[in-house]
């Protein structure tokens, strides 16, 4: 082997070296950048879970305090009157629903809410 052989097999290595360390500081460059996703998109996540974690207590307490409240005596009473089949709304009161069926507006005036206008 002569020596300009070996001096161009040197320089070959040597670019094959240089692209190969271009090759390592690119992937380094590309796992610092996901690692820092991976960091952000953690915090990001745990906050979530605790975000959802609050909604989830809110909407059971409500839960709890709409169970709890029930129905007033008297939309208990009217509900009956429903369930025996009555109209209990101002458009037919008292008179019979036919087969049973439900009418909107008796359910409005037994499970609706009502403000203060």
């Amino acid at each position: 082997m002569s020596k300009t052989d070996l001096y161009e097999q040197l320089l070959t290595i040597e670019q094959q070296a240089k692209l190969t360390f271009d090759g390592i500081t690119e992937m380094k460059a590309v796992l610092s950048k996901v690692l820092e996703e991976n960091a952000e998109l953690e915090i990001e996540n745990k906050h979530l879970r605790e975000h959802l974690q609050e909604l989830q207590q809110t909407t059971e307490e409500t839960d709890t305090k709409d169970l709890s409240q029930g129905l007033s005596k008297s939309k208990q009473n009217l509900q009956n009157l429903y369930e025996e089949g009555f109209h209990i709304c101002p458009y037919f009161y008292g008179s019979r629903r036919e087969n049973d069926e439900p009418c909107a507006f008796c359910n409005d005036v037994i499970y609706g809410e009502r403000t203060a206008d």
